[in-house]
């Protein structure tokens, strides 16, 4: 392969690298997606949730053919306590039509499809490649060394989608080594359920799906829990900072199996049969973790680049991946229009993610991630919320105390009260104001 050089190469066949392959291969160009795994998708997790609105501008209608498993019409979003749980319900009639706030998929089908359509628009794929090194010339990145006969390929311009951990972007000094407080760890289990039995279960109607988020302690760990329901199958999984795995001396395996057995989970999952566990890196650190977003010949996005927007609230990543494909494309369509590759030629994307939803909403919620740090708001928060409802909502026969009288009583006096009011400002900040 040394001998061949093309308009771009992409490492890493995710939705970041298979929309960057998939745009730059309609405009024409000679563009090769390099995939570690099996094939695309084959050492991809998520949790499930893809919301669609930037890759159905890329593929109009891409429900319509891919392989998703439900639309989301609902989101319930819990607290749990040891043995009680306080939830919200949200159901708006605007998610249950087209083209819908977002869908349950499974990444080893979804990412193959996707990956599929840049090879349709004339994409090379070339699956089981590892990628060792960076190879450079006149001081840009102008291919990769690779695992294979000739050992090089190169490209007038390399996108690097290769992950939470990048290789790519520490050998082009773009960010330094993995620090444990920078990622989240991820695991998840499918559990095979009838059709019938999930729609009885979940309430829900023909293609409906539920995502439903949990916050607690997990295990003794502080940490958050999701639950998606799929065609024939539940996603269910934990979420915990790798720092608090190392400090608590925890087994985040033991985290699941303790959300699993919680009243309030418990349920949903009966007779569900194992089919598959997975694991994944969550960046958690965000763009944060690289000095920028680019060098000369080499523009780096999705999980790379730390593009996860994660606040207890909200949870994305795949849109932020699209949507971070599609401007490194359009920014490599430039420099080969130009005949330019060097930093400068590249820096157009920096600006152009600046001036996007992604880098945008990173920015606005930037505090969150650190928010999530504070253990009151697995342990305290829940336990606390569902002690005021119980004492306020029971009928025992000594009467309704006043709302305002219930809080001050279970948060204990003056000192729970300044910390719970530091609490709220911490939160505000993340998310609110």
């Amino acid at each position: 392969m040394g001998g061949n050089e093309f308009d771009a190469l992409i490492v890493g066949a995710g939705p970041a690298g298979a929309t960057a392959a998939l745009v730059l291969a309609r405009r024409g160009c000679k563009v090769a997606v390099i995939e570690r795994g099996e094939f695309p998708g084959a050492k991809n997790m998520f949790g499930g949730t893809l919301f669609g609105s930037v890759l159905n501008d890329i593929i109009p209608g891409f429900w319509k053919k891919a392989p998703v498993e439900r639309f989301v019409g609902r989101r319930v979003i819990s607290l749990l306590a040891e043995d009680s749980a306080v939830s919200l319900d949200f159901s708006p009639a605007a998610f249950k039509k087209a083209p819908y706030n977002g869908f349950t998929v499974q990444r080893a089908r979804f990412d193959r499809w996707y990956a599929g359509e840049a090879v349709k628009a004339g994409a090379l794929l070339i699956n089981r490649t590892v990628v060792d090194d960076i190879i450079w010339k006149n001081g840009r990145v102008a291919g990769v060394k690779v695992r294979r006969p000739g050992g090089e390929i190169r490209a007038k311009v390399v996108i690097a989608a290769d992950g939470a951990l990048s290789l790519l972007a520490r050998k082009a000094g773009l960010r330094g080594e993995p620090a444990p407080g920078q990622f989240s760890l991820g695991v998840k289990e499918v559990l095979q359920l009838p059709p019938e039995v999930l729609e009885e279960r979940f309430g829900l109607g023909g293609d409906e799906g539920v995502s439903c988020e949990f916050l607690g302690l997990m295990g003794g760990l502080p940490g958050g829990a999701f639950l998606y329901t799929n065609r024939e199958s539940l996603s269910v999984g934990v979420v915990v900072r790798v720092s608090l795995l190392k400090e608590k001396g925890k087994s985040i395996y033991g985290a699941l199996e303790q959300f699993k057995r919680h009243p309030a989970v418990a349920p949903l999952l009966e007779g569900g049969r194992f089919l598959e566990y997975s694991a994944h890196l969550i960046p958690e650190a965000g763009p944060q973790m690289l000095s920028r977003l680019y060098t000369g010949g080499m523009l780096v996005a999705g999980d790379a680049a730390g593009l996860v927007l994660s606040g207890g609230v909200f949870l994305e990543g795949v849109n932020l991946a699209v949507a971070s494909g599609r401007l490194a494309a359009e920014t490599a369509l430039q420099a080969l229009e130009k005949g330019k590759f060097d930093a400068p030629a590249m820096a157009g994307y920096q600006a152009a993610m600046e001036e996007s939803f992604v880098l945008k909403d990173l920015q606005r919620y930037k505090r969150a991630s650190a928010m999530l740090l504070n253990e009151r708001l697995y342990q305290f928060y829940p336990s606390f919320a569902c002690r005021v409802l119980e004492n306020w909502l029971k009928v025992d026969g000594t009467g309704h105390p006043k709302l305002a009288g219930v809080i001050r009583s279970v948060l204990g006096g003056g000192t729970g009260l300044r910390q719970a009011a530091k609490d709220a400002w911490q939160i505000g900040r993340a998310l609110v104001w």
